[in-house]
């Protein structure tokens, strides 16, 4: 062969090499492959040529031949987000469906607890106590409406709550106690400030008070701290992608398909790059996500022993009946130190005999063994917490793995985001700040999503209250109390409600809910409220003045 024409032979078989290796038309590369996923993906196929074209008009995948128009690009590019968009949801709705199921769980328990003790004082005190029973009947009722609003987030604060029962009930029960006596507002005022030094109703209330305060903060907040848990993952879910991450995860799913080498997965730490890069933001989350569920599981803790939430949110009515068998066994004594502080009160000239002539013998109450139903909660809690503490960071490698079609090795037939071969850069670290020099997304930490970091300062507010309940604190209460200009004290308040007895309190007031259980609006939880209670409860006392009147009532400690 002459040397001009081996020569042009030559240059001949190096451009079918060429043309070969980047699927020119001339050669007859079909682009069916891509046509089937396209219209798998529900578009029409009417604008897919039937072979490679040259890919100068492509956005977001490289310039080589393609099988791709800019229509089926952009197209793409959609379907890649929202297929990335889905996935978040689903990943985000099974957390949500874990936490919720716990939630509901844990919120039955409790409240069955409160149901099953309220059931238990309306069963037994009546033929124990008679006509006491019939005067407090209101009080208790009024007591249990208020422990179930607290429990479900109500702006109670639990230890003023107890003692303006314990101020009712013993204005209540000293009346019935001497039928035969004009004890008019005045001389029950008298009887109210000398309560504290009296201790009419021996230990109990003071028992009451510093288990119910620990008991009722552990189980409330345990139970919020699941809503708030769940309600973070619901609004991170939904923040959406931006358009760098919407162009990179483009490249990672669909641009080997629009070059011609659809079988080509992608490379794992290419995967995880795209992704990394895509969810930085909430990445940010691990670590106040951890602090919280770390604190839920803590605070389970509380729910066992003497002043566990088992024993307490079940067994209020058992001071109850202990607190009326003092009173009884006290009465005398009671009476003539009330007569020396507060003088001699008028007889009732229509009034009947001392209720001693009707005195009923004692009441004593059993404690209900456990039944091991909390104790099978909290162990489940317990895993699947701890199985949910690296959701936020494991998320980029879970994607890849079970909706991103990653190959299972990094080798020369994986998908790179340019052609097949290995992929080279190092997988970035987690979190926005570690994005920087992220090779696949363009992240700007300087800018990150409000969505998230308003999140973020959920979970440690949430986290605040958890350990404060550990500590057996009401946060919450003292939070609120913060914020609103000394409502917490009896110094601030005008003169004319100061000198107001409990007693006197409005019946008819709706309570706030300051930290209700999600779903739980404040119409709702009085709705929940009255739905809770054995028989119809009375309407709650106005908490204002629970607030107001606290130096002018007893503390009972």
């Amino acid at each position: 062969m002459e040397p001009r024409a081996r020569g042009w032979w030559l240059l001949c078989a190096a451009a079918a090499l060429a043309a070969c290796a980047r699927g020119d038309p001339s050669k007859g590369r079909s682009c069916s492959e891509v046509r089937q996923v396209y219209g798998a993906k529900g578009f029409s196929l009417s604008d897919v040529p039937q072979a490679e074209i040259s890919g100068e008009h492509l956005r977001i995948c490289p310039q080589g031949y393609t099988c791709c128009t800019s229509e089926m690009e952009e197209n793409l590019a959609n379907r890649s987000r929202a297929e990335l968009e889905t996935a978040l949801l689903d990943s985000a709705h099974a957390l949500q469906a874990t936490l919720a199921a716990q939630l509901q769980s844990f919120d039955d328990h409790f409240q069955q607890l409160l149901n099953e003790s309220e059931r238990a004082l309306q069963d037994a005190f009546p033929g124990a106590f008679g006509e006491l029973y019939a005067q407090g009947a209101k009080a208790f009722r009024d007591l249990y409406a208020e422990l179930r609003l607290y429990y479900r987030g109500a702006n109670l604060h639990l230890e003023d709550t107890l003692a303006e029962f314990w101020a009712r009930l013993l204005e209540r029960l000293f009346r019935q106690l001497h039928p035969q006596l004009l004890l008019p507002d005045d001389y029950l005022d008298c009887l109210g400030k000398q309560a504290d030094a009296l201790r009419p109703f021996g230990e109990a209330p003071r028992e009451l008070r510093l288990r119910a305060t620990r008991a009722f903060v552990a189980a409330r907040a345990f139970v919020q701290g699941l809503g708030v848990a769940g309600d973070v993952v619901r609004k991170v879910a939904q923040v959406p992608l931006g358009p760098e991450c919407s162009r990179a995860v483009m490249k990672l799913a669909y641009c080997a398909h629009c070059l011609g080498v659809p079988g080509a997965r992608p490379c794992p730490d290419y995967c995880r790059n795209v992704l990394k890069g895509c969810l930085a933001n909430q990445a940010d989350l691990d670590a106040e996500w951890r602090n919280l569920l770390d604190s839920m599981v803590l605070i389970t803790d509380k729910f066992w022993g003497p002043s566990g939430a088992e024993s307490v949110i079940g067994g209020v009515h058992l001071w109850l009946a202990e607190a009326i068998n003092a009173l009884q066994d006290n009465r005398d004594i009671l009476t003539a130190k009330v007569i020396q502080g507060c003088g001699n009160p008028k007889v009732n000239p229509q009034g009947s005999g001392p209720e001693e002539k009707r005195r009923q013998g004692k009441l004593v109450l059993q404690e209900k063994p456990p039944t091991g139903t909390l104790e099978k909660l909290v162990s489940e809690a317990k895993t699947q917490l701890r199985d949910a503490q690296d959701f936020w960071i494991s998320l980029p490698g879970m994607l890849c793995s079970e909706k991103m079609a990653m190959s299972s090795a990094s080798d020369d037939r994986c998908w790179n985001g340019m052609a097949k071969g290995r992929y080279l850069p190092e997988v970035m670290g987690d979190g926005l700040a570690n994005q920087i020099n992220n090779p696949e997304v363009e992240v700007d930490i300087t800018k990150p999503d409000m969505t998230v970091r308003q999140q973020i300062m959920q979970l440690k507010v949430m986290t605040n209250r958890l350990r404060g309940a550990y500590s057996g604190n009401d946060v919450d209460f003292q939070d609120a109390s913060d914020d609103s200009s000394g409502s917490g004290s009896g110094d601030s308040c005008p003169d004319d409600l100061c000198d107001r007895r409990v007693s006197k309190k409005s019946s008819s007031s709706r309570t706030t809910l300051t930290h209700a259980l999600p779903g739980l609006s404040e119409q709702e939880g009085q709705k929940t409220s009255a739905a809770s209670c054995p028989q119809p409860c009375a309407s709650l006392p106005l908490l204002l003045l629970s607030l107001v009147l606290s130096a002018a009532r007893p503390t009972w400690r």
